[in-house]
This record gives C-alpha cells, structure tokens and sequence, in this order.
C-alpha cells in the first residue's frame, strides 16, 4: 500500500525492502503457532483484485507447508484471466487446495448487489477507485505517514459482468468447500456488503431454487462463466450454525461460545422456523447475551457493552530493546503508543476474558 505497488507474487521481492511474501508469512505463522496464539495468522493476500492472483492463492495454501493459516475475503483473491473479458472464476481451483490442506481456514467476503461502502487502507487504490463512487462522495487522507483510509462508496450492479461473477465465485467457494468449520461466513464488511446482508446470503445458501433464479437475471456472459447453476448444495441449519457460531468460536480460542454446553456464555439467538430462511433470520425472536435477554421481538430491550478478549502469551521481554531502536529510527509514533495496558483493556467496566495460550506444540 504504502508503495503503491499494485502486483506482488508470493516470491517477488518488495521493491524497497528486499523480502518475499513467503518470508514473511512463514515467519509469522511459525511465531503466531510458537508461543501459542490460538487464532491462526490471519492473513490479507497479495494482489486482492488482480486477474490472475489465484495463483498466488494456490502458492500461499501451498506455502504454509501445514502450519496454521487463515486467509481473508478469499473471493478477492479467486480471480483467473480466462475468456473475451481476461476475467474469470478460479473458485474451484482455489476450494479444491482448502478441501486438500486441512490447516487452512478462510472466510469468503462475499459482494452482493446494491449500496455499500468501501473502505481501506490502501489510500492509494481508494483514490483510484473515487471516479466510481457511488453517490460521488468520498474522502481520503494520509495519517503521520504510517497509513492511510481511504472511504468511498460504491454499488455493485448485478449486469456489469466483474460484479456479477463475483457474485458467483464467492457463491461457488461456499457450496465447493466441504468443511463448513474451515469456512466462514463474511462480505467483508462493509466492502463486498454491510453485514444487514447476511440473512440474504444465508437465503443464497440454504435455497438452490432462489439462488438459480437470481443468477438467471445476471450479466449473460457472466452467467456463461461460472459453474454455479450445476452445484446442487444446500447448506442446512446445523451447517449455517457451525459456519457462523461454533466454528467461528473455536477458530479465535473462545472456549465458552459457539455451543450450549455446561459453563458456556448462553449467547443464544431464538428464530421462529420459516422456509424463507431470509425472513426468518433478519428478525430474531430473542437475543440473550451472557444469559441476559437484550432483544425481544426484533426491538432492543437492553444495552449490554461487548467483551475485550485477550490472549497474553509469554515471549522474552529482551525483545523489546532492539524493536524500541526501531521504531525510533523509522517511525513517527513511538513503540509506547502500540502497547495496550491493562487499564486501557478493562476501560468503561466492559471487562476482559482472556484467552488461554496453547501449550507448545498443542492443539485446540
């Protein structure tokens, strides 16, 4: 971002630095596995965007020679150059590689069609992008040159052919991947759709007539690019449930969610069955949080603050000297603004839970 430098292959040496990708990404999720963070290294990919960047998709999967990795939004990272438009689905290549390494985790970002807003910190591409901004509003900014935000909104057209087959190659990573604790459901908020979405998408999943129905009033060519009218799955209840609770849960290490075991939180959600699953989860009957019930009937009836989880792994405290050096030789804001007390943690009496480390070597 900083660079804007717009294409960077797994083992394409960054312009200024000198190091790969690869180097990078298997250092950290080495130390990430190391000192026993339960979340896997989560990890942005390069070339988001770019036709053609499954390859590195399929490099990266390759690339974590086992160990644990989590990769984003991977619908921005399925793209293929095939056909009249140098645009086309890698979908299946790229479910076929997460069915195969069982150590990788992905979650989809989803776009779905209509308004939204994008955001990033790729100041850089967001200004590329603020002719196609949609109302022609938008901001961006540079912040004491560490980073930058970049805000435009933007609405996805169901007959402009890239949206429409991003549409479908996010849909055919979800029904293509067999493993729904190893996927899980996002638009990357609020890039590819505002999380409101989310009962629509569930809809999309869960119900191959209406899926098939809203492909067939897509872009023609776009239709013609994609496998998805073939795929017959459904996702059920119970699959919907681990996509979006349990397997989330267990992902982040958060042993008291995502079930309704003895010692669990009792966040619990109640719908009343209906077969149009759209219907039946944009209007919950209750919400209980920690065992307390904060929505009745779809209307708020309780404000309750979240919870901080913290994972505070142990880690040799020598460190801190030579990246104290660092940070005064290339950076503008001090190493003491990155750290996070305690104090700060608890703020406003929201609380803290932490996170148990894994032993060394262990497993969740």
């Amino acid at each position: 971002f900083k660079f804007n430098q717009r294409k960077l292959d797994l083992d394409e040496k960054n312009d200024f630095y000198g190091v790969t990708p690869r180097d990078i990404l298997h250092r950290l999720s080495t130390a990430v596995k190391e000192i026993g963070v339960p979340h896997p290294l989560h990890v942005h990919g390069c070339n988001l965007g770019v036709p053609g960047n499954m390859q590195t998709t399929l490099d990266t999967i390759q690339g974590a020679e086992g160990l644990p990795m989590h990769l984003t939004h991977i619908q921005f990272h399925s793209y293929g150059t095939e056909g009249d438009f140098k645009f086309s689905s890698g979908a299946a290549e790229i479910a076929e590689a997460i069915n195969k390494h069982k150590n990788i985790t992905v979650d989809v970002g989803q776009i779905l069609f209509g308004q939204t807003v994008t955001a990033s910190g790729d100041n850089m591409r967001q200004f590329a992008g603020a002719p196609h901004a949609h109302p022609n509003k938008w901001v961006c900014m540079d912040i004491e040159c560490e980073a930058g935000c970049g805000v435009v909104p933007f609405k996805y057209k169901d007959q402009s052919y890239v949206n429409a087959l991003q549409w479908m190659i996010g849909l055919e990573t979800f029904l293509m991947v067999d493993d729904p604790w190893r996927i899980f459901l996002t638009t990357d908020h609020p890039n590819g759709a505002p999380f409101t979405s989310y009962p629509h998408l569930i809809k999309l999943l869960m119900d191959k007539s209406f899926r098939n129905d809203m492909l067939s009033t897509l872009h023609p060519e776009a239709q013609k690019a994609t496998h998805l009218a073939s795929l017959d799955r459904e996702y059920s209840l119970y699959e919907i449930a681990i996509m979006t609770r349990a397997g989330a849960a267990k992902l982040v290490g958060l042993a008291d969610r995502g079930h309704l075991g003895i010692g669990a939180a009792a966040d619990i959600t109640v719908y009343t069955d209906n077969s149009d699953r759209e219907k039946m989860f944009e209007k919950p009957d209750y919400v209980f949080k920690d065992g307390e019930m904060v929505v009745r009937q779809g209307q708020v009836i309780k404000i309750t603050w979240g919870t901080t989880h913290v994972v505070k792994p142990e880690y040799d405290v020598s460190i801190e000297k030579p990246l104290q050096e660092y940070f005064d030789k290339f950076h503008t804001l001090k190493m003491s603004n990155f750290k996070i007390s305690n104090d700060e943690i608890v703020d406003d009496g929201r609380g803290s839970l932490t996170i148990q480390p894994l032993h060394k070597g262990g497993r969740l």
